[in-house]
């Protein structure tokens, strides 16, 4: 006698996470000590890994239900709540509005509302830099949205999903501190700019898991708040010290944030059952 029986997807976040830092970290690790030019294909190889090994997990699941929550979360443009996206969009551009007003108090100048000619990593032109900052917005969501975020998601609440992601999203970018030439090396003249930076990423971790919620888990919403984020961090002439200012500015707002969406951030229904009824496969 045949008996039909639902085999329910394990999601398995401390093996992605190994192996997105193994297979990013092993190629920048060695762009550490390389030139500036050879360093950058190391680089984007690296920033390929979170999104190559999301991709991979998903594909070899055996789960036909994981296969098509990501096919909808890439492709399912009806999905993105536009309005929430620009609203998150006009939050962020307002934090860094109170950030330089902010810094003033500090002696920081209101030049800083200006426009930089360049992009703060060297070794490219203005036109790869773009495309790199507009490649690492989309290759990171796909692979922090196409399965890192839910596999934390599926064991706990939102709140300390976003929490433990934040953390290790972060420290994800730990090697490019030494790596000449990027972002975070020309933050090493300042140990508190260092520190900034990986703390930083901690109440970021809230708002693109905000953004991702708002949004139906959409990754195309985070991969345009990821883009704007990236470009006005690039492109307005914040001082290192109004960075500082900024992490405290959108500790903040993601308290009130939280406060609002308090039943997102800590609710569990979805626990044990974010791709729903949806069966995975029939056992005979």
């Amino acid at each position: 006698m045949k008996t039909n029986e639902t085999k329910k997807y394990r999601y398995r976040p401390v093996l992605f996470f190994a192996l997105a830092y193994l297979f990013t970290w092993i190629f920048w690790i060695p762009a550490i000590f390389i030139s500036e030019n050879a360093a950058a294909g190391l680089m984007l190889i690296g920033l390929l890994a979170p999104g190559v090994v999301s991709t991979v997990f998903v594909m070899v699941s055996g789960s036909d239900a994981l296969k098509k929550d990501l096919k909808d979360k890439i492709v399912g443009f009806y999905k993105v709540k536009w309005l929430n996206v620009l609203w998150a969009v006009v939050v962020f551009a307002l934090v860094i509005v109170a950030s330089i007003l902010l810094s003033t108090l500090f002696g920081q100048s209101l030049d800083q509302f200006a426009f930089t000619e360049d992009f703060s990593f060297t070794g490219v032109g203005i036109s790869s830099a773009l495309i790199t900052i507009t490649l690492a917005s989309i290759i990171e969501e796909v692979g922090w949205k196409g399965y890192c975020e839910d596999s934390i998601g599926e064991y706990m609440n939102w709140f300390w999903e976003s929490m433990i992601f934040g953390v290790l999203w972060s420290f994800w970018h730990f090697p490019l501190i030494f790596i000449q030439g990027t972002y975070q090396a020309g933050l090493m003249v300042n140990p508190l700019y260092v520190i900034n930076f990986f703390v930083s990423g901690i109440p970021m971790g809230f708002v693109i898991t905000w953004v991702y919620l708002v949004s139906d888990r959409s990754i195309l919403a985070c991969m345009i708040f990821h883009l704007f984020v990236n470009f006005m961090q690039e492109k307005i002439a914040m001082t290192p010290e109004t960075k500082c200012v900024e992490t405290l500015v959108i500790t903040a707002v993601t308290v009130i944030i939280v406060i609002i969406k308090k039943d997102m951030f800590f609710e569990t229904r979805h626990v044990g059952r974010l791709l729903g009824d949806v069966s995975d496969e029939k056992v005979e």
